[in-house]
């Protein structure tokens, strides 16, 4: 156990707490101090019991505060779950994506080493027969334009 001096309201207090407590029952007592000395020209007791009423409004004020956003809090953990399980589902369809890029990559790489090189050469007996059959469908569509 721990002793703490301390002084509110202008008194001294002694006070026992818990070992590693000091600092925060220091903090306390100087909100308690503060509260009291804004009801000057009063009796200690006074004093004290105004700090007591004006820190428990404070203290029902900041719960009024936290019921009024809980219900706000629990829509914003709901979007929140949505956008993380949205935003989930995206890096899923993504990774597929890049794993479908990637096979269609791949087979695009393995047709390209398949496939020949350079076009084979035309053959210039071919040519000379398509040059023949081009004459002859021009010969045709000029016959068929003079029927009546």
């Amino acid at each position: 156990m721990a002793d703490v001096k301390l002084t509110i309201a202008g008194r001294p207090y002694d006070l026992h707490c818990a070992d590693g407590q000091e600092s925060q029952l220091v903090q306390l007592a100087a909100v308690v101090d503060e509260k009291a000395r804004e009801m000057p020209g009063g009796t200690e007791v006074r004093q004290l019991l105004f700090a007591a009423l004006m820190l428990a409004d404070d203290a029902q004020e900041a719960r009024g505060k936290i019921e009024k956003n809980e219900p706000q809090s629990d829509s914003l953990r709901a979007a929140v779950a949505l956008a993380e399980s949205r935003e989930a589902a995206a890096r899923e369809e993504l990774r597929a994506a890049v794993a479908r890029e990637q096979a269609a990559f791949k087979e695009l790489e393995s047709a390209r080493q398949n496939a020949p090189a350079a076009p084979a050469p035309a053959n210039p007996s071919n040519n000379r027969a398509l040059l023949q059959i081009a004459d002859r469908i021009e010969t045709l569509a000029a016959k068929v334009e003079q029927l009546p």
